[in-house]
């Protein structure tokens, strides 16, 4: 099924803060993508709807398995064409931009075949 690429950028920063300090909460989501509070609460929301996220009694997110396997294949997608555009040459500013932009519209054919053209290059 084919979220829309909002939900999956939410998925992926579910996935990164989580990574990166152990727990999620609301407030954080808010913090790294700079959106408000209530249009955060309201893509959590839908994200629990849809069953891509569970929320605790202390308002603590955690990703389902349909949540957790989109967030790890569009955080895949994002590394590899990030350290790809940067090894072109690209600023790493620019590189994690245009990569965030890719990693939602490529082909899971497509990205397969640059994936291994590119760990044939770097």
């Amino acid at each position: 099924m084919k979220i829309q690429e909002s939900a999956e950028n939410y998925l992926e920063t579910i996935l990164m803060l989580k990574e990166e300090k152990g727990t999620v909460r609301a407030i954080d989501i808010v913090h790294r993508m700079e959106f408000s509070k209530p249009s955060v609460s309201r893509a959590m929301s839908l994200l629990r709807e849809g069953g891509y996220i569970t929320t605790d009694k202390d308002g603590l997110i955690d990703l389902t398995d349909a949540g957790s396997e989109i967030a790890k294949r569009i955080y895949e997608r994002h590394t590899l064409m990030t350290k790809w555009l940067i090894a072109l040459g690209v600023s790493p500013e620019t590189a994690a931009e245009d990569a965030c932009r890719i990693e939602h519209d490529v082909s899971e054919e497509t990205f397969q075949k640059i994936k291994a053209h590119i760990s044939r290059e770097i």
